[in-house]
């Protein structure tokens, strides 16, 4: 009552107190920006835009696309302007070239070699997308997994495309595909057999190596020291392995909240990038048995893992796989797609370099002072990340394209 009096003879008080109310609901979602791990999320969206090119020419008959019909992909890429000037910015990548009276574009001999070398590193990796997938089957309550889920996260794990039918029937000891309700969209992949080898977290590997106990490890700055202190708190009880049956577990205790720390840290190590967006990992709610407030339990381990807001996208990567923004441990297909981002940048060099010596001959030929012309030079070895207007993505900033760039981002050949 007091309160309310003070309130309502009061606007200062009150809008302090509003004020401090919104703080401490943002706070719910705000983590001490790390620059570094901000920057190891960080997205070329370039790049984005490019892997998703090359799978639209991959698609097409005889892998060469008409210019008129990549122009009408481009909407879907969030793009403007026109599809020509895109691809011959990337010499190093695609080539263009006339045929009868129209411009077709497929890719450089040097992106066809990347693109094999991902095949092959693929097919090597059989083996281990059918131990991803297990595990992942074997964490979940029912030991199967709805396959539209599988697939928003099918890229961060490193399955192929043709998964199902690559992997899947080959492994009929392994996996089965079950439809129980008869709905098109609840086609699920079960586990048929547990495997006890496979039911080892990262975590208890590392500490079977070491000869220690399984416990999770803090990357925390030492100067946070009340964070260091709620992780020793946290870490002090026994470890939860996340391939345990969590029904026999209490809901709300802290037994329940080490196996669900432990799962995500489990779900994210078998991740290629060692992170997932917050939002398709709710998705397995029902399946893992996550807390309906994820967010929230995630900003309770700062020292297990780092919650980024980027592009306004909520992502959770695992702090201790990362040294600085580079990866600890870079698996065989991020070393492939690495190699095509150089290849894009070298192209892009290559076609601004190109477009720079052009400027400069027509400012010789218009008698611009040798002076201005070093100045234009020195500013023009920079690579632009946004070279036409016609050729920017939609502004992150709207809605409705951040959410376009969220699909590319994390769905449509992003990885």
């Amino acid at each position: 009552m007091f309160l309310h009096s003070v309130n309502s003879h009061s606007p200062q008080v009150y809008a302090a107190q509003t004020l401090q109310c919104l703080l401490r609901h943002f706070t719910l979602w705000s983590m001490k920006k790390d620059p570094d791990l901000e920057s190891a999320l960080s997205h070329n969206r370039r790049w984005i835009v490019n892997n998703q090119i090359k799978n639209i020419i991959l698609r097409y008959p005889n892998q060469e696309i008409p210019v008129k019909i990549l122009q009408k992909k481009f909407k879907n890429l969030d793009l403007q302007g026109r599809a020509l000037n895109w691809v011959k910015k990337y010499p190093c990548c695609f080539e263009v070239h006339l045929c009868g009276d129209e411009y077709h574009c497929r890719l450089s001999k040097r992106m066809m070699h990347l693109v094999e070398e991902e095949e092959f590193v693929k097919d090597l990796q059989e083996p281990i997308f059918v131990r991803r997938l297990s595990k992942l089957l074997m964490m979940s309550v029912n030991k199967r997994l709805n396959v539209l889920k599988i697939n928003e996260l099918k890229r961060n794990f490193g399955f192929p495309d043709d998964y199902l039918i690559r992997i899947v029937p080959k492994y009929s000891d392994t996996f089965r595909i079950v439809n129980y309700s008869g709905r098109r969209n609840s086609m699920e992949i079960e586990l048929v057999s547990w495997n006890s080898d496979l039911a080892v977290s990262a975590v208890e590997d590392s500490a079977h190596k070491l000869g220690t106990q399984p416990c999770f490890t803090c990357s925390l700055p030492s100067t946070w020291v009340k964070s260091w202190e709620r992780f020793h708190d946290f870490n002090s009880s026994p470890y939860i392995s996340p391939y345990l049956d969590p029904r026999g577990l209490v809901e709300g205790s802290k037994e329940m909240e080490k196996r669900t720390v432990a799962l995500l840290h489990e779900l994210l190590s078998l991740t290629l990038w060692k992170k997932a967006s917050i939002v398709k990992l709710g998705h397995f709610r029902r399946e893992f048995v996550l807390p309906d407030k994820l967010n929230i339990l995630l900003l309770k381990h700062p020292g297990i893992f780092y919650v980024s807001n980027k592009y306004k996208i909520y992502t959770v990567l695992l702090r201790e796989r990362y040294n600085g923004s580079e990866l600890v441990d870079k698996d065989p297909l991020v070393v492939v797609k690495d190699k095509f981002g150089e290849l894009m940048q070298e192209g892009l060099h290559e076609y601004n370099e190109r477009r720079r010596l052009v400027n400069l001959e027509k400012r010789r030929k218009n008698g611009v002072p040798l002076a201005t012309v070093a100045k234009i030079k020195d500013r023009s070895t920079e690579v632009s990340e946004s070279d036409d207007d016609e050729d920017k993505l939609g502004g992150l900033l709207d809605p409705e394209e951040r959410k376009r760039f969220y699909k590319v981002l994390f769905d449509d050949d992003a990885s």
